[in-house]
């Protein structure tokens, strides 16, 4: 059986969603996934990034770092999205990619893909679970197959308990608050094992 083949896909503004899928890349990458790493382009103006240093020079460092394209969502057996909060839903800049996808899920190039998210808040009741209850809601209608990670392992309570997946708070100097980087990993492995085991199963 071929390696699985699996695409992070995020959307960062400050860099938060940028380092869980970095360390998502690693994690399964160790567990043998032939991986991609991939950002949502960034659609805010630049009146509005300007007004945040931080915000401008994430966007400038990421430059190079591939955009996703819907010929990365057909070519994965599996998929991992880290996406930040806003308002309690995910951010804009992810919602008008995944609403690109009409094409691909009427010819059902989306079902069976393995999925399962991550997310960021200024707080710990800023919306993180809604946020990755939003983006599985869009999975469903794919016909996708969500490997939350639920409590398969003890870096989950270290990281705050969320069985949806990975979350992390981020305080005001910009810093995590959590420690998420083993739950991360977990997550990113668990996430190939169940896309292993599927893609085993139909063959």
């Amino acid at each position: 059986m071929t390696n699985v083949k699996l695409a992070i896909i995020y959307y960062s503004s400050t860099g938060t969603n940028y380092q869980l899928a970095q360390w998502a890349e690693s994690a399964a990458k160790e567990a043998g996934a032939d991986v991609k790493l991939l950002r949502i382009p960034e659609t805010a103006p630049d009146s509005a990034i300007d007004t945040n240093p931080a915000w401008r020079g994430h966007v400038d460092a990421t430059k190079d770092v591939p955009a996703v394209t819907l010929d990365d969502l057909e070519w994965a057996d599996a998929l991992i999205f880290s996406v930040p909060t806003r308002y309690g839903n995910v951010a804009s800049q992810f919602k008008t990619f995944i609403d690109t996808t009409g094409g691909l899920w009427f010819n059902g190039k989306l079902a069976n893909k393995v999925v399962s998210a991550m997310s960021s808040a200024a707080n710990s009741h800023g919306g993180q679970e809604a946020t990755i209850l939003s983006i599985y809601t869009s999975m469903y209608h794919w016909g996708a197959i969500v490997a939350a990670p639920g409590y398969t392992d003890q870096s989950i309570f270290a990281a705050g308990g969320n069985p949806y997946g990975t979350t992390v708070t981020i305080n005001q100097e910009g810093k995590m608050v959590e420690n998420v980087e083993d739950a991360v990993k977990h997550q990113a492995k668990r996430t190939v094992d169940v896309a292993s085991a599927l893609k085993s199963g139909l063959k």
